[in-house]
Protein backbone atom coordinates (compact mmCIF):
# COMPACT_ATOMS: atom_id res chain seq x y z
CA UNK A 1 0.00 0.00 0.00
CA UNK A 2 1.40 3.38 -1.03
CA UNK A 3 0.53 6.78 0.34
CA UNK A 4 -1.15 8.99 -2.32
CA UNK A 5 1.29 11.54 -3.69
CA UNK A 6 -0.95 14.51 -2.93
CA UNK A 7 -1.03 13.58 0.77
CA UNK A 8 2.78 13.41 0.88
CA UNK A 9 2.92 16.74 -0.96
CA UNK A 10 0.54 18.36 1.53
CA UNK A 11 2.47 17.01 4.53
CA UNK A 12 5.80 18.30 3.21
CA UNK A 13 4.26 21.66 2.38
CA UNK A 14 2.76 22.05 5.85
CA UNK A 15 6.10 21.20 7.42
CA UNK A 16 7.86 23.77 5.23
CA UNK A 17 5.41 26.54 6.12
CA UNK A 18 5.67 25.71 9.83
CA UNK A 19 9.46 25.80 9.63
CA UNK A 20 9.50 29.20 7.89
CA UNK A 21 7.13 30.70 10.47
CA UNK A 22 9.61 29.87 13.26
CA UNK A 23 12.91 30.41 11.47
CA UNK A 24 12.04 33.43 9.32
CA UNK A 25 9.84 35.52 11.66
CA UNK A 26 10.55 38.77 9.80
CA UNK A 27 9.24 37.45 6.48
CA UNK A 28 6.52 39.85 5.34
CA UNK A 29 2.90 38.73 5.50
CA UNK A 30 2.55 39.22 1.75
CA UNK A 31 5.37 36.75 1.14
CA UNK A 32 3.79 34.28 3.55
CA UNK A 33 0.61 34.49 1.52
CA UNK A 34 2.56 33.90 -1.67
CA UNK A 35 4.32 30.90 -0.16
CA UNK A 36 1.00 29.50 0.97
CA UNK A 37 -0.48 29.82 -2.51
CA UNK A 38 2.55 28.27 -4.16
CA UNK A 39 3.27 25.42 -1.77
CA UNK A 40 0.03 24.56 0.01
CA UNK A 41 -1.94 23.68 -3.11
CA UNK A 42 -2.81 20.01 -3.24
CA UNK A 43 -2.46 18.35 -6.64
CA UNK A 44 -5.96 18.83 -8.12
CA UNK A 45 -8.37 15.97 -7.61
CA UNK A 46 -9.01 14.44 -11.04
CA UNK A 47 -12.76 14.09 -10.38
CA UNK A 48 -13.04 17.75 -9.38
CA UNK A 49 -11.05 18.85 -12.42
CA UNK A 50 -13.35 16.79 -14.64
CA UNK A 51 -16.43 18.41 -13.07
CA UNK A 52 -14.94 21.87 -13.58
CA UNK A 53 -14.23 21.23 -17.24
CA UNK A 54 -17.75 19.89 -17.76
CA UNK A 55 -19.10 23.09 -16.21
CA UNK A 56 -16.82 25.11 -18.51
CA UNK A 57 -18.18 23.33 -21.58
CA UNK A 58 -21.75 24.11 -20.55
CA UNK A 59 -20.90 27.80 -20.22
CA UNK A 60 -18.47 28.28 -23.07
CA UNK A 61 -19.01 25.62 -25.75
CA UNK A 62 -21.60 26.09 -28.51
CA UNK A 63 -23.04 29.06 -26.65
CA UNK A 64 -24.00 32.66 -27.38
CA UNK A 65 -22.58 34.94 -24.74
CA UNK A 66 -23.23 38.52 -23.65
CA UNK A 67 -19.89 40.21 -23.04
CA UNK A 68 -18.75 42.11 -19.95
CA UNK A 69 -19.46 45.82 -20.52
CA UNK A 70 -18.72 48.57 -18.01
CA UNK A 71 -21.99 49.97 -16.63
CA UNK A 72 -24.11 47.97 -19.06
CA UNK A 73 -23.68 44.34 -17.94
CA UNK A 74 -25.62 44.80 -14.73
CA UNK A 75 -28.63 42.80 -13.60
CA UNK A 76 -31.34 44.23 -15.93
CA UNK A 77 -29.39 43.75 -19.18
CA UNK A 78 -28.10 40.33 -18.13
CA UNK A 79 -31.56 39.00 -17.32
CA UNK A 80 -33.00 40.54 -20.48
CA UNK A 81 -30.31 38.88 -22.62
CA UNK A 82 -31.02 35.52 -20.98
CA UNK A 83 -34.75 35.88 -21.56
CA UNK A 84 -34.14 36.65 -25.23
CA UNK A 85 -31.96 33.57 -25.65
CA UNK A 86 -28.39 34.21 -24.53
CA UNK A 87 -26.82 31.09 -23.06
CA UNK A 88 -24.23 32.76 -20.83
CA UNK A 89 -23.83 36.30 -19.47
CA UNK A 90 -20.87 38.11 -17.90
CA UNK A 91 -20.98 40.71 -15.18
CA UNK A 92 -19.27 43.99 -15.92
CA UNK A 93 -15.63 43.99 -14.83
CA UNK A 94 -15.42 44.38 -11.07
CA UNK A 95 -12.03 45.15 -9.55
CA UNK A 96 -10.81 42.64 -6.96
CA UNK A 97 -10.31 45.28 -4.26
CA UNK A 98 -13.82 46.58 -4.83
CA UNK A 99 -15.59 43.29 -4.17
CA UNK A 100 -13.35 42.66 -1.14
CA UNK A 101 -14.72 45.90 0.31
CA UNK A 102 -18.27 44.53 0.26
CA UNK A 103 -20.63 42.62 2.48
CA UNK A 104 -22.69 39.77 1.00
CA UNK A 105 -26.38 40.28 1.75
CA UNK A 106 -29.44 38.22 0.83
CA UNK A 107 -32.03 40.71 -0.46
CA UNK A 108 -35.31 39.06 0.49
CA UNK A 109 -37.43 41.74 -1.18
CA UNK A 110 -35.87 41.19 -4.59
CA UNK A 111 -34.84 37.58 -4.18
CA UNK A 112 -31.25 38.51 -5.07
CA UNK A 113 -27.79 38.26 -3.58
CA UNK A 114 -26.29 41.72 -3.21
CA UNK A 115 -22.66 42.63 -2.66
CA UNK A 116 -22.94 45.93 -0.81
CA UNK A 117 -20.13 48.42 -0.36
CA UNK A 118 -18.84 48.99 3.14
CA UNK A 119 -18.66 52.69 3.98
CA UNK A 120 -16.00 52.67 6.70
CA UNK A 121 -13.36 53.62 4.12
CA UNK A 122 -15.23 56.69 2.90
CA UNK A 123 -14.08 60.19 3.79
CA UNK A 124 -16.56 62.55 5.43
CA UNK A 125 -16.80 64.44 2.16
CA UNK A 126 -17.70 61.27 0.23
CA UNK A 127 -20.29 60.24 2.82
CA UNK A 128 -21.85 63.69 2.70
CA UNK A 129 -22.01 63.56 -1.10
CA UNK A 130 -23.60 60.10 -1.05
CA UNK A 131 -26.22 61.17 1.48
CA UNK A 132 -26.96 64.32 -0.54
CA UNK A 133 -27.56 62.25 -3.68
CA UNK A 134 -29.87 59.89 -1.82
CA UNK A 135 -31.91 62.65 -0.20
CA UNK A 136 -32.21 64.50 -3.48
CA UNK A 137 -33.25 61.47 -5.50
CA UNK A 138 -36.84 61.40 -6.72
CA UNK A 139 -36.80 57.77 -7.77
CA UNK A 140 -39.06 55.43 -5.94
CA UNK A 141 -36.71 52.49 -5.81
CA UNK A 142 -34.55 53.37 -2.86
CA UNK A 143 -34.21 55.73 0.05
CA UNK A 144 -36.93 58.23 0.85
CA UNK A 145 -36.13 61.91 1.05
CA UNK A 146 -36.26 61.72 4.82
CA UNK A 147 -33.76 58.91 5.20
CA UNK A 148 -31.25 59.51 7.97
CA UNK A 149 -28.98 56.55 7.32
CA UNK A 150 -26.74 56.21 4.33
CA UNK A 151 -27.79 53.35 2.10
CA UNK A 152 -24.70 51.51 1.00
CA UNK A 153 -23.97 51.18 -2.74
CA UNK A 154 -24.64 47.83 -4.38
CA UNK A 155 -21.59 46.74 -6.37
CA UNK A 156 -23.06 43.47 -7.65
CA UNK A 157 -26.63 42.18 -7.69
CA UNK A 158 -27.23 38.57 -8.71
CA UNK A 159 -30.66 37.22 -9.69
CA UNK A 160 -30.19 33.53 -8.94
CA UNK A 161 -33.70 32.68 -10.12
CA UNK A 162 -32.71 33.54 -13.70
CA UNK A 163 -28.90 33.58 -13.74
CA UNK A 164 -28.08 30.34 -11.91
CA UNK A 165 -25.90 28.12 -14.07
CA UNK A 166 -25.25 30.88 -16.62
CA UNK A 167 -23.38 33.71 -14.87
CA UNK A 168 -19.68 34.49 -15.25
CA UNK A 169 -18.08 37.00 -12.90
CA UNK A 170 -15.40 39.07 -14.62
CA UNK A 171 -12.64 40.16 -12.31
CA UNK A 172 -10.22 43.02 -12.82
CA UNK A 173 -6.94 42.06 -11.17
CA UNK A 174 -3.20 42.29 -11.47
CA UNK A 175 -2.21 40.15 -8.51
CA UNK A 176 -2.88 36.47 -7.85
CA UNK A 177 -3.20 36.80 -4.07
CA UNK A 178 -5.85 39.53 -4.20
CA UNK A 179 -7.57 37.83 -7.12
CA UNK A 180 -7.94 34.61 -5.14
CA UNK A 181 -9.42 36.34 -2.11
CA UNK A 182 -11.96 38.13 -4.31
CA UNK A 183 -12.83 35.02 -6.33
CA UNK A 184 -13.30 32.88 -3.23
CA UNK A 185 -15.67 35.52 -1.88
CA UNK A 186 -18.06 35.26 -4.84
CA UNK A 187 -17.62 31.71 -6.12
CA UNK A 188 -20.64 30.41 -4.21
CA UNK A 189 -22.88 32.78 -6.19
CA UNK A 190 -21.44 32.62 -9.71
CA UNK A 191 -20.68 29.83 -12.16
CA UNK A 192 -17.21 30.85 -13.36
CA UNK A 193 -14.53 33.51 -12.94
CA UNK A 194 -13.21 35.34 -16.00
CA UNK A 195 -9.97 37.32 -15.84
CA UNK A 196 -10.02 40.57 -17.79
CA UNK A 197 -6.84 40.70 -19.88
CA UNK A 198 -8.03 43.06 -22.59
CA UNK A 199 -9.34 46.31 -21.12
CA UNK A 200 -7.17 49.23 -22.36
CA UNK A 201 -8.77 51.88 -20.12
CA UNK A 202 -6.54 53.80 -17.75
CA UNK A 203 -8.45 52.77 -14.62
CA UNK A 204 -7.52 49.17 -15.38
CA UNK A 205 -4.03 49.42 -16.87
CA UNK A 206 -2.83 51.84 -14.19
CA UNK A 207 -3.25 49.05 -11.66
CA UNK A 208 -1.44 46.51 -13.80
CA UNK A 209 -4.75 44.96 -14.80
CA UNK A 210 -6.58 44.49 -18.08
CA UNK A 211 -4.44 44.74 -21.21
CA UNK A 212 -1.32 45.25 -19.10
CA UNK A 213 -1.40 41.50 -18.48
CA UNK A 214 -0.88 40.95 -22.22
CA UNK A 215 2.61 42.37 -21.68
CA UNK A 216 3.38 40.08 -18.74
CA UNK A 217 2.60 36.46 -19.54
CA UNK A 218 4.25 35.28 -16.32
CA UNK A 219 1.96 37.35 -14.11
CA UNK A 220 -1.08 36.48 -16.21
CA UNK A 221 -0.36 32.76 -15.89
CA UNK A 222 0.32 33.08 -12.16
CA UNK A 223 -3.18 34.47 -11.67
CA UNK A 224 -4.73 31.68 -13.73
CA UNK A 225 -2.79 28.96 -11.90
CA UNK A 226 -3.63 30.34 -8.48
CA UNK A 227 -7.35 30.52 -9.20
CA UNK A 228 -7.49 27.10 -10.86
CA UNK A 229 -5.69 25.40 -7.98
CA UNK A 230 -7.95 26.87 -5.33
CA UNK A 231 -11.43 27.34 -6.85
CA UNK A 232 -14.18 24.81 -7.46
CA UNK A 233 -15.55 26.61 -10.53
CA UNK A 234 -14.08 27.23 -14.02
CA UNK A 235 -11.57 30.00 -14.70
CA UNK A 236 -11.51 31.67 -18.12
CA UNK A 237 -9.68 34.60 -19.73
CA UNK A 238 -10.74 37.34 -22.13
CA UNK A 239 -7.90 38.80 -24.20
CA UNK A 240 -7.22 40.96 -27.25
CA UNK A 241 -5.05 40.17 -30.22
CA UNK A 242 -1.39 40.97 -29.64
CA UNK A 243 0.70 42.87 -32.21
CA UNK A 244 1.32 39.73 -34.25
CA UNK A 245 -0.25 36.30 -34.64
CA UNK A 246 2.75 34.37 -33.32
CA UNK A 247 2.75 36.35 -30.05
CA UNK A 248 -0.98 35.83 -29.62
CA UNK A 249 -0.67 32.09 -30.21
CA UNK A 250 2.14 31.84 -27.65
CA UNK A 251 0.05 33.79 -25.14
CA UNK A 252 -3.09 31.65 -25.43
CA UNK A 253 -1.04 28.46 -25.24
CA UNK A 254 0.57 29.72 -22.04
CA UNK A 255 -2.85 30.52 -20.56
CA UNK A 256 -4.13 27.07 -21.43
CA UNK A 257 -1.03 25.43 -19.95
CA UNK A 258 -1.61 27.47 -16.78
CA UNK A 259 -5.09 25.98 -16.47
CA UNK A 260 -7.50 28.32 -18.28
CA UNK A 261 -10.79 26.49 -18.88
CA UNK A 262 -11.80 28.73 -21.79
CA UNK A 263 -10.35 31.67 -23.72
CA UNK A 264 -12.23 34.52 -25.41
CA UNK A 265 -10.43 36.56 -28.06
CA UNK A 266 -11.53 40.07 -29.04
CA UNK A 267 -10.57 40.59 -32.69
CA UNK A 268 -8.86 43.91 -32.02
CA UNK A 269 -5.50 44.98 -30.66
CA UNK A 270 -4.96 47.47 -27.87
CA UNK A 271 -5.19 50.88 -29.55
CA UNK A 272 -7.57 49.80 -32.30
CA UNK A 273 -10.64 52.04 -32.52
CA UNK A 274 -14.08 50.50 -32.45
CA UNK A 275 -15.21 52.52 -35.45
CA UNK A 276 -12.88 50.46 -37.65
CA UNK A 277 -13.84 46.85 -38.48
CA UNK A 278 -12.64 44.06 -36.19
CA UNK A 279 -9.79 41.91 -37.54
CA UNK A 280 -11.70 38.72 -38.25
CA UNK A 281 -8.99 37.50 -40.61
CA UNK A 282 -6.49 37.19 -37.76
CA UNK A 283 -8.56 34.88 -35.57
CA UNK A 284 -8.30 31.45 -37.22
CA UNK A 285 -4.63 30.64 -36.39
CA UNK A 286 -5.16 31.81 -32.81
CA UNK A 287 -8.35 29.82 -32.30
CA UNK A 288 -6.80 26.71 -33.83
CA UNK A 289 -4.08 26.85 -31.16
CA UNK A 290 -6.66 26.64 -28.35
CA UNK A 291 -7.79 23.21 -27.14
CA UNK A 292 -10.18 24.37 -24.41
CA UNK A 293 -13.47 26.06 -25.41
CA UNK A 294 -12.73 29.12 -27.57
CA UNK A 295 -14.86 32.24 -27.95
CA UNK A 296 -14.65 35.02 -30.54
CA UNK A 297 -15.76 38.61 -30.03
CA UNK A 298 -16.04 41.58 -32.40
CA UNK A 299 -18.63 43.23 -34.69
CA UNK A 300 -21.30 40.54 -35.01
CA UNK A 301 -24.36 42.73 -35.56
CA UNK A 302 -26.56 40.00 -37.08
CA UNK A 303 -27.04 36.30 -36.59
CA UNK A 304 -25.54 35.73 -40.02
CA UNK A 305 -22.37 37.46 -38.72
CA UNK A 306 -22.30 35.08 -35.77
CA UNK A 307 -22.53 32.05 -38.02
CA UNK A 308 -19.96 33.44 -40.47
CA UNK A 309 -17.32 34.32 -37.87
CA UNK A 310 -17.78 31.08 -35.98
CA UNK A 311 -17.21 29.11 -39.18
CA UNK A 312 -14.42 31.37 -40.41
CA UNK A 313 -12.45 31.19 -37.15
CA UNK A 314 -13.31 27.68 -36.01
CA UNK A 315 -14.39 28.98 -32.59
CA UNK A 316 -16.72 27.10 -30.29
CA UNK A 317 -18.79 30.12 -29.26
CA UNK A 318 -19.50 33.78 -29.95
CA UNK A 319 -19.55 36.77 -27.61
CA UNK A 320 -21.48 39.99 -28.26
CA UNK A 321 -20.85 43.40 -26.71
CA UNK A 322 -21.96 46.50 -28.68
CA UNK A 323 -24.30 44.47 -30.93
CA UNK A 324 -26.13 43.36 -27.79
CA UNK A 325 -26.45 47.02 -26.79
CA UNK A 326 -27.75 47.96 -30.22
CA UNK A 327 -30.48 45.32 -30.03
CA UNK A 328 -30.40 42.76 -27.23
CA UNK A 329 -32.97 40.61 -29.00
CA UNK A 330 -30.21 39.52 -31.38
CA UNK A 331 -29.96 36.53 -29.02
CA UNK A 332 -33.36 35.24 -30.15
CA UNK A 333 -32.60 31.87 -31.70
CA UNK A 334 -35.32 32.17 -34.35
CA UNK A 335 -33.54 35.21 -35.81
CA UNK A 336 -36.56 37.48 -35.45
CA UNK A 337 -35.19 40.53 -33.67
CA UNK A 338 -37.70 42.84 -32.04
CA UNK A 339 -38.24 46.52 -32.92
CA UNK A 340 -35.87 48.63 -30.87
CA UNK A 341 -38.57 50.47 -28.95
CA UNK A 342 -39.81 47.11 -27.66
CA UNK A 343 -36.30 46.19 -26.52
CA UNK A 344 -35.96 49.48 -24.63
CA UNK A 345 -39.34 48.93 -22.98
CA UNK A 346 -38.38 45.38 -21.99
CA UNK A 347 -35.12 46.71 -20.54
CA UNK A 348 -36.97 49.33 -18.48
CA UNK A 349 -39.29 46.62 -17.17
CA UNK A 350 -36.26 44.58 -16.04
CA UNK A 351 -34.76 47.71 -14.48
CA UNK A 352 -37.91 48.24 -12.44
CA UNK A 353 -38.04 44.59 -11.47
CA UNK A 354 -34.48 44.58 -10.12
CA UNK A 355 -34.59 48.11 -8.64
CA UNK A 356 -31.71 49.24 -10.83
CA UNK A 357 -29.91 52.51 -10.37
CA UNK A 358 -31.73 55.12 -12.43
CA UNK A 359 -28.61 56.95 -13.65
CA UNK A 360 -27.17 53.69 -14.92
CA UNK A 361 -30.46 52.79 -16.60
CA UNK A 362 -30.44 56.13 -18.41
CA UNK A 363 -26.89 55.52 -19.60
CA UNK A 364 -27.80 52.09 -21.03
CA UNK A 365 -30.85 53.49 -22.83
CA UNK A 366 -28.61 56.16 -24.40
CA UNK A 367 -26.24 53.41 -25.52
CA UNK A 368 -29.17 51.60 -27.13
CA UNK A 369 -29.91 54.76 -29.10
CA UNK A 370 -26.53 55.71 -30.57
CA UNK A 371 -24.02 54.21 -32.98
CA UNK A 372 -21.00 56.33 -32.03
CA UNK A 373 -18.77 53.29 -31.46
CA UNK A 374 -20.02 51.10 -34.28
CA UNK A 375 -17.81 50.51 -37.35
CA UNK A 376 -18.50 53.10 -40.05
CA UNK A 377 -19.11 50.34 -42.58
CA UNK A 378 -22.01 49.05 -40.47
CA UNK A 379 -23.89 52.30 -39.92
CA UNK A 380 -26.28 51.91 -42.90
CA UNK A 381 -27.53 48.68 -41.33
CA UNK A 382 -28.06 50.18 -37.87
CA UNK A 383 -31.04 52.56 -38.03
CA UNK A 384 -32.07 54.56 -34.98
CA UNK A 385 -35.76 55.26 -35.60
CA UNK A 386 -38.33 55.12 -32.82
CA UNK A 387 -42.08 54.90 -33.00
CA UNK A 388 -42.78 57.85 -30.70
CA UNK A 389 -39.76 59.89 -31.86
CA UNK A 390 -37.82 59.39 -28.68
CA UNK A 391 -34.32 60.85 -28.80
CA UNK A 392 -31.15 60.84 -26.74
CA UNK A 393 -31.82 64.46 -25.83
CA UNK A 394 -35.23 63.55 -24.43
CA UNK A 395 -33.73 60.64 -22.49
CA UNK A 396 -31.06 62.89 -21.00
CA UNK A 397 -33.75 65.30 -19.85
CA UNK A 398 -35.31 62.56 -17.70
CA UNK A 399 -34.67 63.00 -13.98
CA UNK A 400 -36.04 59.72 -12.63
CA UNK A 401 -36.95 56.18 -13.54
CA UNK A 402 -40.55 57.34 -13.72
CA UNK A 403 -39.64 59.96 -16.33
CA UNK A 404 -37.89 57.30 -18.43
CA UNK A 405 -40.86 54.96 -18.17
CA UNK A 406 -43.26 57.74 -19.14
CA UNK A 407 -41.14 58.60 -22.19
CA UNK A 408 -41.24 54.97 -23.34
CA UNK A 409 -44.84 54.28 -22.28
CA UNK A 410 -43.95 51.73 -19.62
CA UNK A 411 -46.30 51.38 -16.67
CA UNK A 412 -44.42 51.68 -13.38
CA UNK A 413 -47.28 49.85 -11.67
CA UNK A 414 -46.49 46.74 -13.72
CA UNK A 415 -43.74 45.95 -11.22
CA UNK A 416 -44.12 46.54 -7.53
CA UNK A 417 -41.46 48.97 -6.38
CA UNK A 418 -39.34 47.44 -3.67
CA UNK A 419 -36.88 48.81 -1.18
CA UNK A 420 -33.39 49.01 -2.66
CA UNK A 421 -30.04 50.32 -1.54
CA UNK A 422 -28.80 50.84 -5.10
CA UNK A 423 -30.38 54.19 -5.70
CA UNK A 424 -27.42 56.49 -6.11
CA UNK A 425 -23.86 55.26 -6.42
CA UNK A 426 -21.05 57.78 -6.50
CA UNK A 427 -19.48 55.94 -9.43
CA UNK A 428 -22.72 56.15 -11.39
CA UNK A 429 -22.40 59.88 -12.01
CA UNK A 430 -21.69 60.92 -15.57
CA UNK A 431 -22.19 63.98 -17.76
CA UNK A 432 -25.09 63.84 -20.25
CA UNK A 433 -22.87 65.67 -22.71
CA UNK A 434 -21.09 62.34 -23.14
CA UNK A 435 -24.02 61.58 -25.46
CA UNK A 436 -25.43 64.98 -26.40
CA UNK A 437 -22.19 66.95 -27.00
CA UNK A 438 -19.24 64.52 -26.92
CA UNK A 439 -16.79 66.81 -28.76
CA UNK A 440 -17.45 69.67 -26.37
CA UNK A 441 -17.02 67.40 -23.37
CA UNK A 442 -13.80 65.97 -24.77
CA UNK A 443 -12.32 69.46 -25.14
CA UNK A 444 -13.27 70.38 -21.57
CA UNK A 445 -11.71 67.23 -20.21
CA UNK A 446 -8.60 67.69 -22.25
CA UNK A 447 -8.14 71.13 -20.68
CA UNK A 448 -8.80 69.70 -17.21
CA UNK A 449 -6.22 66.99 -17.78
CA UNK A 450 -3.65 69.58 -18.76
CA UNK A 451 -4.36 71.49 -15.55
CA UNK A 452 -4.34 68.37 -13.43
CA UNK A 453 -1.05 67.17 -14.86
CA UNK A 454 0.71 70.07 -13.14
CA UNK A 455 -0.75 69.01 -9.79
CA UNK A 456 -0.19 65.26 -10.26
CA UNK A 457 -3.88 64.74 -11.03
CA UNK A 458 -4.67 63.35 -7.58
CA UNK A 459 -8.22 64.65 -7.15
CA UNK A 460 -10.23 62.10 -9.07
CA UNK A 461 -8.47 58.78 -9.48
CA UNK A 462 -8.40 57.61 -5.83
CA UNK A 463 -12.20 57.89 -5.55
CA UNK A 464 -12.75 56.02 -8.81
CA UNK A 465 -10.41 53.24 -7.78
CA UNK A 466 -12.52 52.56 -4.72
CA UNK A 467 -15.18 51.21 -7.00
CA UNK A 468 -15.51 48.79 -9.87
CA UNK A 469 -14.40 49.57 -13.38
CA UNK A 470 -14.90 53.13 -14.52
CA UNK A 471 -15.31 54.13 -18.12
CA UNK A 472 -13.70 57.19 -19.63
CA UNK A 473 -16.63 59.51 -18.99
CA UNK A 474 -16.87 59.19 -15.22
CA UNK A 475 -16.38 62.45 -13.41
Amino acid sequence: NTVPVHIVFTFCTSFFLLWTSFHIPNLETYNHQKLFLIFSTVIPNSDMSHDIMEAAERLYKNTEIMAPMVRASTTPLRTLALKYGADTVYTEEIIDRSILGCDRIANEDLGTIDYVKKTHGYSKKQLKKLLKHQKGSSINNGASSSCKEIQRPVILRIAHEIERGRLVYQIGTGDSTTALRAAQMVQQDVDAIDINMGCPKKFSTAGGMGSQLLKDVGRACDIVKTLRRNLTIPVSCKIRLLHDTSSTVDFVRALEQAGACAIAVHAREVGDVSTEPAKWDRLEPVISAINVPSIVNGDMYARTDMEKLKKMSGADSVMLARPALYNTSIFRKDGNTLPKHEVVRDYLFESLKWSANYVNVKYVVCEFMNNRRAPHTRLPDLPQVYRQRQSIQKVCECKSIEDLCHLWDVSTSAVKHRQSNDNCLLDRVYDDRYFTAPDELKKIRSKNQDLNSSTNDVTQEPLNKKFKGQSDFVK
